[in-house]
């Protein structure tokens, strides 16, 4: 039946009625905020190009998560700026690294925090690329045992769970193998399993200090057009023992999104890149749109198409308009 018998504003009159009815509803609870440690002491430097962003010493990241822990934020993005840099990124798996203090300073004074790590190279190599590069070219093979060494040197120093990004072929199982071998079995991963090569990712590469000295990184992350192939990614990498998987950038692929919901039964997180992020901050700043509008539009669009966590740098941003009703 149709109008008049029909009306679909009925439900719409007033904001406790369109709470009783609302579909989906967005929460703190399901945010993870990234955080970016940096060499140095007594450092908080904002990053140019991310408003609101920062760069932490390991001195000072407690005085963060103090407040990310105040506004009732249950998780961490944690990824490092190490002092140095080389050919095969070994500040990545240094017992000593930047993240791996990091993880041990932010443990010690909050338990409950929960840090998740991202497990890459790119940060730490002095080429800019997420693997061991010969002849111009990043080899998989070889590639593996590095992040694999990462992800272990992660969860030695604390960490609640591991997030590899670089995708190489084959990383989910070398870091469950080295994990289970070395008694952290229980470690959860969440790959970065279908990670497209964007344009939505230039203010990260300015936060990370990780751009590309050569080339890009089409050879390794996905061609943007590719859907079926983001599907074939997600499922090979919970057969190798992801339990949380991760579409990456979120915005401009709530498709994939969508689709990893309806093929898969597993928890699935979505990352709000720094693009995304940093566009609804300029049309902000010029006040062509209201940001909390704006943000929490897109944050709901992203819960809406399937994802059960959001990393977003928005996380400390909604957690203070939530709190301010």
């Amino acid at each position: 039946m149709g109008f008049p018998i029909n009306r679909m504003r009925r439900l719409r009159g007033s904001e406790n009625l369109r709470k009783l009815v609302r579909e989906y509803t967005l929460s703190v609870d399901n945010l993870i905020y990234p955080i970016f440690v940096a060499p140095g002491l007594d450092v908080k430097l904002q990053v140019p190009s991310m408003p609101g962003v920062y760069h932490f010493s390991v001195d000072v990241v407690n005085h963060e998560i103090e407040e990310l822990t105040k506004l009732g934020i249950p998780a961490i993005l944690l990824f490092g700026i190490p002092s140095s840099k080389d050919d095969c990124g070994s500040e990545a798996y240094a017992h000593d690294g930047i993240v791996q203090r990091a993880i041990a300073t932010i443990k010690q004074s909050f338990p409950e925090m929960v840090v998740i790590t991202d497990v890459c190279l790119c940060e730490y190599t002095s080429h800019g690329h997420c693997g061991v590069v010969r002849n111009g070219k990043v080899v998989n093979d070889e590639t593996l045992e590095l992040i694999a060494r990462t992800a272990l040197s992660h969860a030695e120093a604390g960490a609640d769970m591991v997030a590899p990004s670089d995708m190489m072929d084959g990383r989910v199982m070398a870091i469950r193998e080295i994990l289970d071998e070395n008694g952290f079995s229980e470690l959860p991963i969440m790959s970065y399993a279908a990670k497209f090569a964007s344009a939505f990712y230039g203010p990260f590469r300015d936060a990370a200090d990780c751009a590309p000295q050569f080339g890009d990184r089409s050879s390794y992350q996905m061609d943007p057009p590719n859907r079926r192939e983001a599907l074939k990614e997600i499922a090979l990498d919970i057969d190798e023992g992801a339990d949380i998987v991760m579409i990456k950038p979120a915005l401009a692929y709530l498709d994939i999104i969508s689709d990893a919901r309806a093929n898969f039964d597993v928890p699935i997180a979505a990352y709000n890149v720094s693009g995304e992020y940093c566009m609804i901050k300029a049309a902000a700043e010029k006040r062509y749109a209201d940001e909390r509008r704006m943000a929490t539009e897109v944050l709901t669009s992203i819960k809406r198409a399937g994802a059960d966590l959001i990393i977003t740098y928005f996380a400390k941003d909604y957690a203070m308009w939530s709190k301010s009703g």
